[in-house]
Order: C-alpha cells, then structure tokens, then sequence
C-alpha cells in the first residue's frame, strides 16, 4: 500500500491523532469523502462529455482503443521474441541444437558430480 509498512502506517494514525484530536477526525474523513467523490463526479463527467463529443464528431472511441490494444500486443511480442529467440516457433533446429548441448554437458559433467 504505497510502500508504507504497518508500523510507519501505525506512527502516522497517532501524528493525526495528536495534531487534530480524536474528536475532528471523523469531520476531517467526512470531508475527504466529499471532496473524492466531487472529484469522482467531474472526471466522470469530463469523460462523458468527451465520448459525447467524439460520437458528434463521428469517432469511434472502440476503434481507437482497440488499435491501441493490438499495437501494445505488437510490441510485447517483439519484445519477447527480442529477449528470447528461442521461444519462436521457426526454431525448432535451434532448440535440438541446444538440448543436444545439455545433453552432452550431462554426460561430461556425470563422472565429476559424482567425485563430489
């Protein structure tokens, strides 16, 4: 929880409590509620009005972020195939290869594990 621990969280309850006493803190909550949910209703209403907007203007907001979505998996994509060439599906010689070296490395190493 935004990287506070029970004991920093438990310090900052009693600095509240000495600050403003335990008789304004429900005032002080009360108040934070309707501000949050003030904010809460603007940023809902700015969004609606945007979708209205885009709508009038002919805009499809699906369309938009859809393309978003397909060109995020693009690049999550290149970036694995980047990272690991291996996990690509044209590769299988390249993973014989490699599975042929562990084996060799298990025989090679097998004698030596066992002196230990």
């Amino acid at each position: 929880m935004f990287g506070i621990g029970g004991g920093e969280l438990i310090l900052i309850i009693l600095v509240v409590l000495m600050l403003f006493g335990s008789d304004k803190i429900p005032e002080i909550a009360r108040t934070l509620g309707k501000m949050f949910r003030q904010l809460k209703h603007a940023t809902d209403d700015i969004k609606s009005e945007i979708s209205k907007s885009a709508e009038a203007n002919g805009i499809d907001t699906n369309s938009i972020t859809g393309g978003i979505s397909t060109e995020i998996q693009k690049v999550k994509q290149n970036l694995t195939d980047a990272v690991n060439p291996l996990a690509e599906s044209g590769s299988p010689s390249v993973i014989q290869e490699v599975e042929k070296a562990k084996e060799d490395i298990e025989q090679i190493t097998g004698p030596i594990k066992r002196l230990f």
